[in-house]
């Protein structure tokens, strides 16, 4: 007769937290659909998704006082699913501002979007591997923090390049708009940045 090897059940805060992960992927894919090609249901589709992470996290957070044994420290397992979830508050309040200030995307800002979205990308990945390939993951998370840089060195030669335009009030209000919305994209991408940083910790510890 043959036989399959049980395939071991997932932890179930391990689960929690991939699937936090993937509605971050999922909300800043959103974003970058709003971004780059203007699509409104991006948007649409990204508050949905944070409504969905917030969900996510109050789910955690109730396993969390009804769990005594935990894959790993507690605190670890809190601050993720939080650094998770701000990477999609601030994708969404990014939509938000450009909403509110009318600003249109340049080609900046959808750079630094599209590397958002790999980090969020990267961010998962480790997720699914930490459990059974920790070492794999670790990389993930250290590719996630190289995003994080990627983003930080866009919004600075993007703040560079708004300050040197004219010295009218036309560009200065352009200029504090645009720099407002480059702001938000680039908490998010620190957001992600602090979750990679628990990820590596937690994985040292497992390894």
């Amino acid at each position: 007769m043959f036989s399959r090897r049980a395939r071991k059940r997932e932890n179930t805060f391990i689960r929690l937290l991939r699937e936090h992960a993937e509605k971050v992927r999922e909300g800043v894919d959103s974003l970058h659909r709003f971004v780059a090609d203007g699509d409104p249901q991006g948007a649409e589709d990204l508050e949905r998704c944070e409504k969905e992470a917030d969900e996510l996290r109050r789910v955690l957070i109730d396993e969390l006082h009804k769990t005594f044994v935990t894959p790993f420290d507690r605190e670890n397992i809190y601050d993720l699913s939080l650094y998770l979830d701000d990477v999609v508050d601030y994708a969404y309040t990014t939509v938000q501002e450009m909403r509110l200030l009318r600003v249109q995307a340049d080609a900046h800002l959808a750079k630094m979007v599209f590397r958002l979205r790999e980090a969020a990308d990267e961010l998962v990945l480790a997720m699914q591997r930490l459990d059974e390939n920790p070492r794999i993951a670790l990389e993930h998370a250290r590719r996630a923090k190289h995003r994080e840089n990627q983003v930080e060195d866009v919004y600075r030669r993007a703040v560079a390049e708004l300050f040197s335009g004219p010295e009218d009030i036309h560009h200065v209000m352009v200029m504090l708009r645009m720099r407002e919305v480059y702001r938000h994209v680039s908490n998010a991408a620190d957001q992600a940045d602090q979750a990679a940083n628990i990820l590596g910790s937690v994985i040292m510890k497992m390894t």
